[in-house]
């Protein structure tokens, strides 16, 4: 028996335009395959990337196909029995079209500056909208693209035109048969779904399936900006596993080394109380603290590995004269992430919106308050508005002086306020002045676009040209941010040598953290599985920096931001109270190989663990699908019982990180 199946002139225009937009969306791949070439460690072919790439594209041409397939079936909505359907369908049609041009866009200028596909973190800077508009004004040509935009939509509205027209002049067919309906439908809906599902077998595919193809580049290749961004919705809110931390308390309380006395697993209690030991030679002759969170500090861009293009020659002098650690991390990445890690001692795994905006995170005890003989200072060149860092500021440290834009002298030169070099000296000004202790906290924005070095510091600060293969090569990606970073190591070199002019130097312990790397590849630089998972938007440097007391050291221990605050409040040697995950790094050093840091990506929606001796990662919602490796030589590791305990406890520091994000408000006095 033969069976003919009748096409529709409707089915045909959604077929001919689903096809379309299939293609649009495949070049749009090729071409960020061709601009974001693949590291010089990427062996093979990328096609698995590209068809798993094209499954993602069909999911959403598809749901656009099942949508004006369903008003198709009825004559009120068929584009081609009723003008008012022509006008639905035609809106549907140019409303995917304005989605495709603004999320591809913002896509391609998303994964130009942080190496990911864009995602629901994004929305972050919609809460600091004036802030994000000026820097994207000052950053990109948006004249340019606004007018591409335009001319784009009036282009897709024409071909969608033009392809009704074709149709209705060459097709008649207005009525199909049920079989028809049928096989379309089913048609759509697995295009939809990605994936044939049945018990006990395969699941809908999902955007974890991009991180088995082995490498951060691949994920990224595969994954478009709708998957990547309506993935990462459901993740901006999240419960704790309460059993989990109440089960595994004692694990997480050795982990933190709080003393068995003080354990209580009813109350997950985190505290432990520290006095000062006495007759201690280091504490003694620290009288300040100056804390320098230092804007996209990564590591391997820096001298401090011996990164051929030597952008920063002072401060690795520096990590020779100092306490200098470096496998250094911040739990996340991004700047309000790295800050409120330091400040809080808890990794920021508040999905999508960063905890500093959250309300019912901002009531948060600080190891800052415990300097209670201390003045206490926060310099940022721009405002303290930004990301809600004033409310965790001003809503925890009640003595605490806030200089930002709008209090210097010094004229703003970008959205991000005064340059660097101007906020150093605004605060050595300041600083020199005081005769009772300080802890002062400054905060740099220069290396960050839009690379802004301003004029007058031209005459002693020259730039560098260096070719492009050569910048590449070595981690960087314009001139400009290559000059930028250069030019922090330059505010920096001014800071600490006019302070050393200044009486308060002597007994000042300064303190150097990055507030968060850029994902990169940093070649033989580092370890490959820096480079190959991702760690390097999060390896930074941790300098203690007091050369008339403290012995020159380098530790390869791994520590974490989290570590910050503990580790200086043990070096000065007051009583303090750590409510957190942070710890004192010189605690650490003793067993190096051992201490493991926890690592939270936010835009894959994953978790790690990483030790001298052994990586492991997983998606959060996927924990079967975990990568283990060594992290000497970057090898695969057959899971054994070092694998089942790291995962173990990589949920449970998360777990306990969620908690803590509204469970550590302020002690009563």
């Amino acid at each position: 028996m033969q069976i003919k199946l009748k096409i529709t002139n409707q089915l045909i225009w959604n077929l001919i335009l689903g096809f379309s937009f299939l293609i649009i969306m495949s070049l749009s791949r090729i071409a960020t395959g061709i601009v974001f070439k693949a590291p010089a460690s990427e062996t093979g072919s990328n096609m698995e990337a590209f068809f798993l790439g094209f499954r993602y594209d069909l999911r959403y041409v598809g749901i656009i196909m099942m949508l004006v397939f369903i008003e198709g079936l009825f004559k009120k909505t068929n584009p081609f029995s009723s003008n008012q359907g022509k006008k639905w369908v035609l809106g549907i049609w140019l409303f995917f079209s304005f989605c495709l041009f603004i999320l591809y866009a913002t896509d391609f200028v998303h994964f130009a500056y942080l190496h990911q596909r864009l995602n629901a973190s994004i929305l972050t800077y919609l809460e600091n909208l004036g802030i994000s508009t000026q820097m994207m004004w000052q950053s990109y040509p948006i004249v340019k693209i606004i007018f591409g935009f335009l001319l784009s939509m009036f282009g897709f509205y024409k071909f969608i035109q033009f392809t009704y027209n074709m149709v209705a002049q060459k097709v008649t067919t207005t009525k199909s048969k049920p079989l028809t309906h049928i096989l379309f439908f089913l048609l759509f809906a697995y295009c939809i779904v990605g994936n044939i599902v049945y018990t006990g077998g395969q699941y809908p595919l999902r955007w974890s399936n991009a991180y088995t193809l082995g490498s951060d580049y691949k994920a990224n290749l595969a994954l478009n900006p709708f998957q990547s961004f309506f993935s990462t919705l459901d993740f901006r809110n999240s419960k704790v596993d309460m059993e989990l931390l109440h089960e595994n308390y004692e694990a997480i309380s050795d982990y933190l080394q709080i003393p068995i006395a003080e354990r209580n697993n009813k109350t997950l209690n985190f505290k432990r109380s520290y006095a000062p030991i006495q007759n201690d030679s280091v504490g003694g002759q620290i009288k300040n603290v100056v804390l320098v969170i230092c804007e996209s500090f990564s590591m391997y861009k820096s001298s401090l590995i011996n990164n051929p293009l030597n952008a920063t020659p002072y401060f690795n002098k520096m990590s020779k004269e100092g306490v200098f650690f470096n496998r250094a991390f911040s739990p996340a990445y991004g700047t309000a992430r790295g800050v409120w890690a330091v400040l809080t001692g808890i990794p920021d795994v508040q999905p999508g919106k960063t905890s500093s905006r959250n309300p019912l995170a901002v009531d948060q005890h600080t190891i800052i308050t415990d300097f209670k003989n201390h003045e206490k200072f926060y310099f940022l060149g721009g405002s303290a508005s930004w990301a809600n860092i004033r409310g965790v500021l001003t809503n925890n440290i009640s003595d605490l002086n806030i200089y930002e834009q709008g209090k210097y002298n010094s004229k703003e030169v970008d959205v991000w306020g005064i340059s660097d070099h101007d906020l150093f000296i605004e605060a050595n000004k300041i600083l020199k002045e005081k005769t009772k202790p300080f802890f002062a906290i400054i905060q740099t924005a220069d290396n960050h676009r839009p690379y802004t070095i301003p004029a007058n510091d031209l005459k002693q600060f020259k730039k560098r040209i260096v070719p492009n293969d050569s910048l590449l090569k070595h981690g960087y990606e314009s001139n400009d941010e290559f000059n930028a970073f250069r030019y922090t190591d330059f505010c920096i070199e001014q800071f600490i040598e006019s302070a050393k002019k200044e009486a308060y130097f002597k007994n000042t312990l300064f303190v150097f953290v990055g507030d968060h790397g850029i994902k990169g590849d940093a070649g033989d630089m580092l370890p490959r599985v820096f480079s190959d998972n991702g760690l390097t938007n999060m390896h930074v440097p941790l300098l203690f920096y007091a050369p008339s007391i403290l012995k020159a050291k380098t530790y390869t221990t791994p520590v974490s931001q989290l570590d910050v605050l503990p580790s200086i409040a043990s070096l000065t040697n007051i009583a303090y109270t750590n409510t957190t995950l942070g710890r004192n790094v010189f605690s650490l050093v003793q067993n190096s190989d051992q201490n493991e840091i926890f690592l939270f990506d936010d835009f894959a929606n994953s978790i790690g663990l990483y030790s001298n001796t052994h990586y492991i990662g997983f998606p959060i919602k996927d924990d079967k699908n975990f990568k283990f490796k060594s992290t000497q030589d970057n090898q695969l590791v057959k899971p054994d019982t070092i694998a089942v305990q790291m995962k173990k406890q990589t949920s449970l520091i998360y777990e306990t990180a969620k908690y803590l994000l509204t469970n550590n408000k302020k002690l009563t006095q």
